[in-house]
């Protein structure tokens, strides 16, 4: 009785002070919130501490968060209309038919006027509803920690490499916290969303797919062997299938000269070509095997790739720097922006799948010119011990000095005096082998450091013919590039202690120089096997380190 006295004084405050328009209702309303708080602190006793429930009710001081004593509150619909409108979820999917059946439950509660007891019940499954949309949403699907463990598994075939992880900086509880002091759950829910990598086009996109798939997919493509452009023009039979394939991705469009028969036109010619960029092959218009094996990957396989890189994306790091590099291993290519804009684009290769590229971020900070390569210790056991075993002339040949230590007075070593037999497996390397800087030189003549555990840098490379291919995953994990004084001449615009025309004639000596940056760089090493590129185009590539297939295995379905 004292206790409702309080509530009652307390809302004559907030009446005279004009917070509510009655205090009689306002005194109902905390009654209600006092009892529903009881019943959610003796309900929550068998919870485990670390339980979502807990700590949500537990900092919300336990009141109701989505049932009002005689509706549910804004919350709640934010919530039920957030999930329902959100496109992306699959309609036949647990999450999305939980919606409809806890908005139906509800609805029917207040309708035959349910207890206190019932409200909390619904209460709870509101609250467990909501934390597992903010997963699905911006924690996604891939269970990493599975993942890891699966990478880890890897060492025991001497693939060494990792994956760093940036968790998602969404706090469910602290969104639903601000939405009860007043603020708007919708608004918390879209400013979680992620804004980077083209995140938002990319959901586009599966929105597009998920459609595609609604409507039963897209046909099956058989063909009689090879299409070949240049061939003389001939009815084919298979090829009214190509082009409904295509328009169904919109890489075909209907061009006025096309009769848009059996004959393999120009028109269908150049839907082929864009449909192989857009999935990282050469553009020549045959489709052979796996032209045709990628044009009949399914709907569905599409949408689970779509899906598993968005929650990739969800795990990347944001930046706030204006200059920002993107290097994506399954598309062998690296992106410089500025202010989000690209300015610069260039072929790369990447860590062969014995020896992957790691993923992970840093910052450029120093470029070299005329580098030096200290081999590790790896490559020293696995390729260059044979080598001298063979010949010990073996180093001389490629221009590489083995030194008896890292300092720089380190004596230079006769390889015929040491028993390299004995180093061959050894868990120490005394020795360090370096290559000089020259035309030999595996690094080639600029290299791009920024610093990480991996070793793993950005360099030049003499195998200039590599970057012809589409494939390029040749590497022992750095990532060489194509252009680097093409690089080289863009960081300069950027750091007024690079002077280009002078950097240029230090490269037609071997003395080394080493440039500190002024304006470091943000560097993030991806692993995207599915994004939007800068022109809005869905673009796919395969999946040459596997992580696809282990993400998968694992992955949760919504």
């Amino acid at each position: 009785m004292k206790f409702k006295k309080k509530i009652i004084q307390l809302c004559t405050v907030l009446f005279l002070m004009g917070y509510v328009s009655s205090t009689q209702l306002c005194a109902a309303k905390v009654e209600y919130k006092e009892e529903a708080s009881d019943i959610i602190i003796n309900s929550l006793q068998a919870q485990p501490k670390k339980s979502f429930l807990r700590r949500l009710y537990t900092q919300l001081f336990f009141v109701p968060i989505w049932m009002n004593e005689g509706n549910v509150s804004i919350r709640a619909k934010d919530l039920f209309a957030k999930i329902k409108n959100d496109d992306t979820l699959n309609v036949k999917g647990k999450l999305y038919n939980n919606t409809l059946a806890l908005e139906s439950t509800v609805r029917t509660l207040y309708a035959e006027g349910g207890t206190l007891t019932q409200k909390v019940e619904l209460e709870f499954k509101i609250s467990q509803l909501y934390y597992a949309y903010t997963n699905y949403a911006y924690f996604g699907s891939i269970n990493w920690g599975a993942f890891q463990a699966r990478i880890s598994n890897l060492m025991v075939n001497d693939v060494n490499t990792e994956w760093e992880l940036n968790r998602p900086n969404a706090d469910p509880i602290m969104m639903l916290e601000d939405a009860v002091l007043g603020g708007s759950l919708s608004k918390q829910l879209e400013n979680a969303v992620p804004t980077q990598y083209r995140y938002k086009a990319l959901q586009k996109k599966l929105v597009k797919y998920r459609a595609i798939q609604a409507n039963g997919g897209w046909p099956k493509i058989e063909l009689l062997g090879k299409l070949k452009p240049y061939k003389k023009l001939r009815q084919i039979v298979g090829v009214g299938s190509l082009r409904e394939r295509l328009r169904a991705t919109e890489d075909y469009v209907s061009c006025e000269n096309s009769l848009e028969d059996n004959t393999y036109d120009k028109c269908l010619q150049k839907a082929v070509k864009i449909f192989q960029k857009r999935n990282g092959m050469k553009a020549d218009g045959v489709v052979g095997s796996r032209t045709l094996r990628l044009l009949n990957t399914t709907v569905n396989k599409r949408i689970e790739i779509i899906l598993l890189n968005l929650d990739r994306i969800k795990w990347l790091p944001k930046h706030t720097s204006r200059l920002h590099i993107v290097m994506n291993i399954p598309d062998f290519m690296l992106y410089f922006e500025e202010n989000g804009t690209l300015i610069q684009e260039m072929r790369t290769v990447v860590g062969k799948p014995k020896n992957p590229t790691p993923i992970f971020s840093n910052k450029v900070k120093t470029i070299v010119l005329n580098p030096y390569w200290n081999l590790p210790k790896s490559i020293i056991q696995k390729e260059m011990i044979p080598k001298l075993l063979r010949n010990p002339n073996a180093m001389a040949k490629r221009g590489i000095e083995i030194r008896s230590g890292w300092g720089e007075d380190a004596e230079k070593v006769n390889p015929r005096s040491i028993d390299w037999v004995e180093y061959l497996y050894s868990e120490h390397m005394p020795f360090r082998f370096a290559q000089l800087p020259g035309p030999r030189n595996a690094l080639g003549k600029v290299k791009f450091l920024f610093p990480n555990k991996y070793a793993v840098y950005m360099h030049d490379t003499p195998a200039k013919k590599l970057f012809n291919r589409n494939k390029r995953a040749f590497s022992h994990g750095c990532i060489r590039l194509h252009k680097p004084r093409k690089l080289l001449e863009t960081f300069s615009k950027f750091n007024k202690n690079i002077n280009f025309k002078e950097s240029q004639e230090t490269l037609k000596g071997k003395d080394r120089v080493d440039i500190t940056l002024e304006e470091k760089v943000p560097i993030d090493v991806i692993y995207l096997t599915a994004w939007v590129d800068y022109d809005g185009k869905l673009q796919f590539r395969d999946d040459i380190y596997g992580y696809d297939k282990m993400q998968l295995k694992s992955f949760r379905k919504w």
